[in-house]
């Protein structure tokens, strides 16, 4: 196998690793607010989610594009530039699940491939304005615009139940999520499955497989939107318990309006090119579903603590892409092989940390009643 061969299939392997990597990572955009408020048992959730995934990644290349031919010069770009990068965006979306921060899997992507491409093409190789155009500033607007959406949302939906039986007003929302949650989880996987689909075109035309400007062919298409579906079934338990309880108490008609809402500005983004973190989307509809509540309380420490992660992404998944593409780049396919080892021993080391205190399906919303005993406890707030 020669030099391109063998670096086109790392790409590809470790694309689609990044994909799983999204799809566990991103499982709480759609299902963190009905598995709260038991909307969904979460078991069929994440199945219900893996399903529309795999579906919805087959709806629009439209943000494949910006990524294979947007925000980086393809004819400057060698695979193992974008190598180096995927390399970048599996490490930090792992560490951030060990954390349980919702942090962006996308500005990860993004950072990672822009800090490869700097070192191994320089800086004349990045498309800047249209990072700037279609990253930075929906990176700024977009969950602002969620969170205005699903508060408007929220206080008309208890408006018009104002007088309605509690008990039938819960059931009723809940139905509603059903179909919300699953349409959040048809416009992830039209938005971030095309992510991976414009890292591995994007090497295939750098190698000469694809001429320039091309979208992603079918196959591509297939592997993509599987390697996602199944990341999303195996569920990253622990950023859908800070979604899900850490953020505010979700109840059905919030988690109702802040899923309707995230799913219209994705789906609405992915028509134009954009290529959103729904991590931030998602978490901004929940945090504006919480605020529309009167007197619901949202954790702001939890959401600071979010917030300074996306800030902290894209440079923090760039620096490593770019450690890494100065190994690659220098070492041909024994700096590949190098760089391949010490991720996996990094990712090991995350998996067996991640191990001493699990987060599964059957203790996924154990916080809220943890939560509530600290309150008690300390005569106040949960977030401290």
């Amino acid at each position: 196998m020669d030099h391109i061969s063998f670096i086109v299939v790392a790409v590809i392997v470790a694309a689609l690793a990044f994909d799983f990597t999204n799809g566990f990572h991103d499982t709480a955009n759609a299902m963190a607010t009905s598995i709260a408020t038991r909307a969904l048992r979460p078991k069929v959730a994440v199945l219900i989610s893996a399903v529309l995934n795999v579906a919805g990644a087959f709806l629009s290349t439209e943000v494949a594009k910006t990524i294979s031919n947007g925000i980086v010069n393809d004819t400057l770009v060698t695979p193992a530039m974008v190598f180096a990068g995927l390399v970048g965006a599996i490490l930090w979306n792992l560490l951030t699940w060990l954390l349980g921060l919702p942090s962006s899997s996308s500005h990860a992507l993004f950072g990672g491939l822009i800090g490869a491409v700097w070192v191994g093409a320089g800086a004349s190789a990045i498309n800047f304005s249209e990072v700037v155009e279609k990253i930075i500033i929906p990176a700024f607007a977009s969950p602002f615009v969620a969170g205005t959406a699903a508060l408007m949302a929220t206080y008309a939906a208890y408006r018009i139940t104002v007088r309605a039986r509690k008990g039938t007003v819960t059931r009723g929302f809940r139905l509603g999520q059903t179909a919300s949650a699953s349409l959040v989880s048809l416009a992830h996987g039209t938005n971030d499955a095309q992510k991976t689909m414009g890292a591995i075109t994007l090497t295939l035309i750098s190698a000469g497989a694809l001429p320039s400007g091309s979208g992603p062919p079918l196959w591509v298409i297939i592997t993509a939107g599987l390697a996602i579906g199944l990341g999303t079934y195996l569920g990253g338990w622990r950023i859908i318990r800070t979604m899900g309880n850490g953020l505010t108490d979700i109840q059905s008609p919030q988690g109702f309006a802040a899923e309707s809402s995230s799913a219209a500005v994705i789906l609405t983004s992915a028509h134009f090119g954009f290529a959103l973190s729904t991590t931030q989307v998602c978490s901004g509809a929940i945090i504006g579903a919480g605020v529309g509540k009167r007197l619901a309380r949202v954790r702001w420490g939890t959401a600071g603590r979010m917030a300074i992660a996306w800030l902290v992404t894209l440079p923090s998944a760039g620096l490593v892409g770019a450690a890494a593409a100065a190994g690659v780049t220098q070492g041909g396919n024994l700096g590949i092989v190098v760089v391949s080892v010490c991720a996996l021993a990094v990712a090991t080391v995350i998996v067996v940390l991640a191990r001493r205190n699990q987060v599964t399906a059957r203790n996924v919303n154990e916080a809220k009643t943890v939560q509530v005993i600290a309150a008690v406890q300390t005569g106040g707030d949960t977030d401290r």
